[in-house]
């Protein structure tokens, strides 16, 4: 089935020729401002109106940006008016819809700490409802309306008696140390006084306080690095309940181990999260289980687990007869496909429902009738919509092709979707279950569109050597004429099981920039992308560099055959994160690009697993340097290895607070360069982590885009 509609995918892109929309304005660079994006729908109890988080950036002046994440409601009948629920001057990170529909609760920020808020959507004002000491947020409505779950964040130090598992820094014990957290947080006072001269345990509390201000900070644990800042402290995820009339809220969880992703049981008698009850660190698993939570006297339970294997996320059917939930076996977890799988609320009657389809997925959501199930993943350049039947596990295709459904919500009948397009990267649209009679409802992009030329990409495939299918598309420069030949761009993305394609929004504007500028883009899915399949993903392994650098080579190599206008002697490369890697990589095997920009990249795979929180990608594509023949493998996959053949002119860019990846790396390709006497520059972005060009500070975003078509222009000859 899935082989049947991927080929009429191909055939139905193939047909495509490449056009230019309605007007004749150029996509600009600061465009990127103007991008709306709306998601986590909720269809009203009546079927009548959607909510919905409204997405974009406001311009406050002086080239300063400010993002904003605001409530809003859509009637879902012509002519579909919108409006606001909320000011935009705060944002909401989550909300939920009362089950009368009268009310909607959300979390925003009071004091510097997320809460939680009631808004009537008869008519009011919000009203701040918590005052968590640790926040709240995640509402979630009990059956009966009367109470709301949410989630607090809890420092390790702030919870009741001790883990199981051993303390981390070498030589102390939890139990050798009654006083352990107190001294541990810098709160002894009285107790023990704080004496760098005194006995051991003065001398432990004097170092305490100096840990309590971070200054400095002690680490003990693997995964100490965030994304922006080293992060020593564990925290913990549990879970309260408010109480609506009685305005008071309760801890129903508590101890050394998470709770999250919560729902309430359809009587509302207990509710079921995902977690782990911990014997070990839990830097040193990744292993979730579905636990079983009694409010009324908070004892809690397991009631699903599997061994080797993440799975969480219950949902119950509207029925109550089943529980939905995700999963992924661990022995691989980086090939290994996101699946969604059902059980029985008393954990019987296990079965996996999408393990056929070969697709990572996310976003299962149950139809009404709660006989199939809809969910999201992407697929081949898109990302799709599908509905699996829980009797016999059939799937079927809803929205495939070079689209992306983003998020989406249905209630009856109708299905409400955010829909990535060509013409347009965000929108949404309604329809019936089967995405028949689809209707357009919000255009908040479509006024700063009108007028725009748009490039669109054609689709095509190449079949490598060693047996991959690679799908590749090709976009035009803008305002393209016969017979001129014109610089071409070769993008690639990162991940490495990053897809994209035509559905996929976060390259959207730069792509368009880019065929604006008038160059011509090249982007490709090279072994190891996700959205193909377990064996296309595993293509990589143990070959970072050799495998997918001859797939996006041979993808630009077939484009320069089948079109005439690609120059050949003005070829342009870049790519982030492990693209950045890849772009190292290329020209420090190839000379054929005029210049080439690597982004947040890394350069040297050993020191990577020291280097940045993404270190597990090391072990998990390689193995440890200590274990036999590992190190020579990553050392031949290092672009550092190679780094006195690079010669392609190569703008370097990483950010400060970039901890994923770890900026030393690209110090250390920048310094060698350097001192090679090659022709190299290098950008630091000031405050920004790893996700800088999707969500860092939108000046910045600009200002990258921009460095990649200064730089390239130094090099670049225009018709």
């Amino acid at each position: 089935m899935l082989h049947k509609f991927t080929n009429s995918l191909l055939l139905f892109l193939l047909t495509w020729h490449i056009a230019v929309g309605q007007g004749n304005d150029l996509i600009q660079i600061t465009d990127l401002a103007k991008i709306i994006t709306t998601t986590n729908q909720e269809i009203t109890p009546k079927g009548n109106q959607v909510l919905f988080l409204k997405k974009f950036v406001e311009e406050k002046g002086n080239g300063e940006y400010s993002y904003k994440s605001q409530l809003w409601v859509s009637d879902l009948t012509a002519p579909f008016v919108s409006r606001p629920l909320t000011s935009s001057e705060y944002n909401i990170s989550a909300f939920a819809l009362s089950p009368d529909g009268k009310q909607v609760a959300y979390s925003r920020p009071k004091d510097n700490k997320s809460q939680l808020w009631i808004l009537p959507l008869e008519g009011g004002e919000s009203q701040v409802i918590s005052q968590e000491k640790y926040g709240a947020s995640n509402p979630v409505w009990s059956p009966d309306g009367k109470k709301i779950l949410f989630t607090s964040t809890i420092p390790m130090w702030a919870l009741e008696g001790q883990p199981d598992w051993d303390n981390q820094r070498p030589g102390r014990a939890y139990g050798d140390e009654p006083n352990y957290k107190a001294i541990e947080a810098g709160l002894a006072k009285e107790e023990i006084k704080a004496n760098p001269d005194g006995t051991l345990e003065e001398l432990r509390a004097y170092l305490a306080k100096n840990t309590s201000k971070n200054d400095p900070k002690v680490i003990d644990r693997l995964n100490f690095l965030g994304e922006s800042d080293t992060n020593p402290d564990l925290l913990f995820s549990h879970l309260g309940i408010f109480d609506i009339a009685s305005g008071t809220s309760e801890k129903i969880t508590d101890g050394f181990q998470n709770f999250f992703a919560a729902d309430w049981a359809p009587d509302g008698s207990y509710v079921l999260a995902s977690s782990l009850k911990n014997i070990e660190h839990p830097d040193l698993t990744n292993q979730t289980e579905i636990w079983k939570i009694n409010p009324s006297d908070k004892t809690t339970s397991v009631l699903f687990t599997l061994e080797n294997h993440r799975v969480g996320n219950p949902t119950f059917s509207p029925d109550g007869k089943w529980i939905l939930f995700g999963g992924q076996n661990l022995d691989e977890p980086s090939y290994n496909m996101g699946m969604l799988g059902i059980i029985k609320p008393d954990g019987t009657g296990f079965k996996w429902l999408t393990e056929s389809l070969d697709r990572s997925i996310s976003n299962g959501a149950w139809a009404d009738d709660s006989q199939s199930i809809y969910f999201t993943g992407s697929n081949s350049g898109g990302f799709s919509l599908w509905n699996v039947e829980i009797k016999n596990s059939k799937i079927a295709p809803i929205i495939s092709g070079p689209v992306g459904v983003t998020s989406f919500d249905l209630k009856g009948q109708k299905l409400v979707y955010s829909l990535t397009k060509i013409e347009n990267p965000s929108e949404m649209f309604t329809s019936d279950l089967l995405n028949k009679n689809a209707t357009q409802i919000t255009k908040f992009n479509e006024g700063w569109l009108a007028g725009k030329k748009i490039s669109k990409p054609s689709a095509h495939k190449l079949n490598t050597e060693d047996g991959f299918v690679i799908d590749y598309w090709v976009m035009e420069p803008i305002d393209k004429k016969e017979g001129v030949l014109y610089p071409t761009v070769l993008e690639m993305h990162g991940g490495p099981s990053a897809m994209w394609g035509p559905g996929e929004a976060s390259m959207w504007h730069e792509f368009q920039v880019m065929t604006a500028k008038g160059y011509g883009v090249v982007y490709a899915n090279p072994r190891g992308s996700g959205g193909y399949g377990k064996e296309f993903q595993k293509g990589n392994y143990r070959n970072w560099g050799d495998g997918p650098a001859a797939d996006v080579l041979g993808a630009l190599e077939a484009s320069q055959a089948q079109f005439n206008w690609i120059d050949k002697d003005q070829l342009f490369l870049t790519g982030g994160s492990y693209a950045g890697y890849l772009t190292a990589w290329i020209v420090s095997h190839d000379h054929r690009f005029k210049a080439a920009f690597s982004q947040r990249g890394v350069y040297e795979l050993t020191f990577f697993m020291g280097e940045g929180n993404a270190w597990r990608l090391v072990p998990n594509h390689f193995g440890y340097p200590w274990e036999e023949g590992v190190k020579e493998i990553l050392d031949y996959n290092s672009p550092q290895t190679y780094v006195q053949n690079i010669k392609t002119p190569l703008l370097i860019k990483h950010s400060d607070a970039d901890l994923r990846t770890g900026v030393r790396q690209s110090e250390l390709l920048y310094k060698s360069l350097k001192i090679l006497g090659r022709p190299v520059e290098y950008v630091r972005y000031p405050g920004e982590g790893h996700e800088l060009s999707r969500t860092g500070a939108v000046h910045r975003r600009i200002d990258r885009i921009g460095r990649i078509v200064e730089f390239f222009e130094r090099y670049v000859q225009h018709p």
